[in-house]
């Protein structure tokens, strides 16, 4: 268990993740597409030989090669039309026209295939599955210079797999944004609960026991009057803070006001006295950093005034080379931990953990009954 700190320090998003998981996600993107333009090119190419191969000085030759040229051209194109389904109805229509002349172009439909069922809807996709497919085995069954049954299989099964499994894979993605909106949104929840916790619990509790006094102390008018004039303070405060939760969810006290400030601030509306400390050389902070360390203050503070029946707090700001760290010392009640709360409250302590946590840091707790309590959160000055 540690002592009160007298001049020396008690040390003890996740943003980046999403954003690697986007890149990787536009990484696979990308070379999924270079695989399909590739293929797609490279049966062309091989239709086109195959057909003046075994059709050489055939009439249609001069036509078979234009329309080539143009599918070529039109496929290229693609990435300079942002109506992708006027592109894919374009390219598909020369390829109809490619495979009525020279049925050996029939496979090049593959890579179309699966850029329709990986863009269209799913009524669309499974039209254009039906047609392509129906044209494939048409083709086929010319080339073979009569009906196989296996050229009539063949296309069919490979069509239904592909489609089945892109389908699948559609709807796979369509249930992980889904999950990912719905996690998103429960977060979101979560962090404007801790803000109204710990940016207007203190504030109110406060008022409450100023507003108490007041009624106790009504015998005595200037006393009473004293403790109703605290208690307007603190509402107009208050008021202030809900104003800025609503615009930006942002301590209130760090309006203008440096982190050293704020925290003057939060520890003259704490309704027990707190002695503010700060060591180490002062530095400027991000943000999200002063904030964070703003609400843990407010939270910590309120348990020593609603739990620890503390009558002194000490509150200890040390700015190190890689770290800033926030103490809070009380000489409370202390418990043992972990520490239930009987009252079916507790929010404080995790909402102050997962506040550190989401910069990369830690929120270290030590009590002991009769010993007070020590909270501790450590912000690496690198992650934020």
């Amino acid at each position: 268990m540690r002592a009160l700190p007298a001049g020396s320090t008690l040390v003890s998003r996740a943003e980046g993740a999403s954003m690697d998981g986007m890149t990787g996600a536009d990484a696979d993107t990308r070379r999924l597409a270079v695989v399909m333009h590739s293929a797609f090119f490279l049966l062309v190419l091989a239709s086109a030989v195959r057909f003046l191969t075994h059709h050489d000085g055939s009439p249609l030759a001069p036509w078979v090669l234009g329309f080539t040229v143009a599918l070529v051209v039109a496929y290229g194109a693609g990435r300079l039309i942002d109506r992708h389904l006027v592109w894919l109805t374009v390219v598909l229509a020369l390829w109809v026209v490619l495979v009525v002349l020279a049925p050996s172009f029939a496979w090049s439909a593959i890579p179309l295939l699966i850029t329709g069922l990986r863009t269209l809807p799913a009524g669309q996709a499974l039209a254009l599955v039906t047609v392509v497919t129906a044209l494939v085995v048409v083709s086929e069954n010319r080339l073979a210079d009569g009906f196989d049954p296996n050229l009539t299989i063949v296309p069919i099964a490979i069509a239904a797999v592909t489609a089945a499994v892109i389908t699948y894979m559609r709807r796979q993605a369509e249930r992980l944004r889904e999950s990912e909106r719905r996690a998103g949104v429960l977060a979101e929840r979560h962090r404007v609960s801790r803000e109204l916790h710990d940016a207007l619990a203190q504030g109110l509790s406060s008022q409450a026991m100023l507003l108490q006094a007041a009624d106790q102390a009504w015998a005595r008018p200037e006393l009473a009057r004293e403790h109703l004039h605290a208690a307007q303070r603190i509402g107009a405060g208050n008021l202030a803070e809900a104003r800025r939760l609503v615009q930006d969810l942002a301590p209130a006290d760090l309006a203008g006001a440096s982190l050293e400030e704020a925290l003057h601030a939060v520890a003259g509306r704490a309704g027990l006295p707190v002695e503010v400390r700060v060591d180490g050389a002062v530095r400027p902070l991000p943000e999200r950093v002063q904030s964070t360390l703003v609400r843990i203050a407010q939270g910590a503070l309120a348990n020593a005034r609603e739990h620890a029946d503390a009558g002194h707090v000490v509150l200890t700001l040390t700015h190190l080379d890689d770290q800033v760290v926030l103490d809070v010392a009380d000489d409370g009640r202390g418990f043992v931990e972990p520490a239930p709360a009987a009252d079916g409250r507790g929010h404080g302590l995790p909402a102050m953990r997962v506040r550190a946590q989401q910069l990369g840091g830690r929120l270290t707790v030590e009590s002991a009954p009769g010993h007070g309590t020590v909270v501790s959160a450590a912000i690496p000055l690198a992650a934020s």
